[in-house]
């Protein structure tokens, strides 16, 4: 359990609270010993993401009871094992209330969490708050000790998330038209290994070519900035 937990990066006593709850099955038995498997795995990250969307515990052992009692279900929300490793790679993280304020001082205001909560990085568990991901909340952290308002952060960060929310699109349409056609028969037999051999190709590349993309947009943009800038000092001194 301790292993297992900690390769979906959430306390033992969590993984614990979700097997009481019935959200996670039980492992395999072997003598004392009991053996968690990827398809745990999946379920808790799984569970993270429907609570990184504000689906609730309650809400997701229905889902999750749906599931056991029939596959489509579970194959819409990810959770089996075959389809639920999620193509963010992000690890979730459990915090305290205090400890959220420890990463963003006097910006964690009521109306920052909401907004946060609005968009989807944080969600309430219990508690605790757990937000969608580490990289993005040590980011956001450190963009607030630079100088840039929580308030500001975020703002941006809801105009980002519908502009790659669009990029998506572009790239899921490309890969529906051109490959993933071919692999439906199969997924509709309920044979995932297809897909999951696209989807596990086209990640890398996918990466590649927006972080591609991006830093040549920034490169543009801020040759931009960096001009307007030296004009108006010539200007200035003129």
């Amino acid at each position: 359990m301790a292993e297992l937990a900690a390769a979906a990066g959430i306390p033992v006593r969590t993984v614990r609270f979700y097997r009481e709850r019935r959200l996670l099955p039980p492992p395999r038995r072997d003598g004392r010993i009991a053996w968690y498997n990827d398809h745990h795995l999946a379920r808790l990250r799984a569970i993270a993401g429907l609570l990184s969307r504000g689906h609730t515990l309650g809400g997701i052992a229905e889902l999750t009871a749906a599931w056991e009692s029939g596959r489509g279900v579970g194959e819409l929300l990810g959770l089996d094992s075959a389809i639920a490793t999620p193509w963010s790679e992000e690890t979730p993280v459990r915090l305290a209330p205090e400890e959220l304020a420890d990463h963003y001082g006097d910006h964690a205001t009521a109306e920052n969490l909401a907004t946060a909560l609005e968009i989807g990085y944080l969600a309430v568990d219990g508690d605790d708050v757990v937000h969608i991901s580490r990289r993005l909340l040590e980011a956001s952290a450190a963009l607030v000790q630079e100088g840039i308002p929580l308030a500001s952060v975020l703002a941006a960060s809801r105009t980002m998330r519908s502009g790659l929310d669009s990029l998506a699109e572009v790239f899921v349409e490309l890969a529906h038209t051109h490959i993933l056609a071919e692999a439906e028969a199969d997924l509709k037999a309920g044979d995932t290994t297809a897909i999951m051999d696209v989807v596990a190709r086209l990640r890398p590349l996918v990466k590649t070519v927006v972080e591609a993309e991006l830093a040549l947009a920034m490169d543009r943009r801020m040759r931009e900035e960096i001009d307007k800038a030296v004009r108006g000092g010539a200007a200035d001194r003129s």
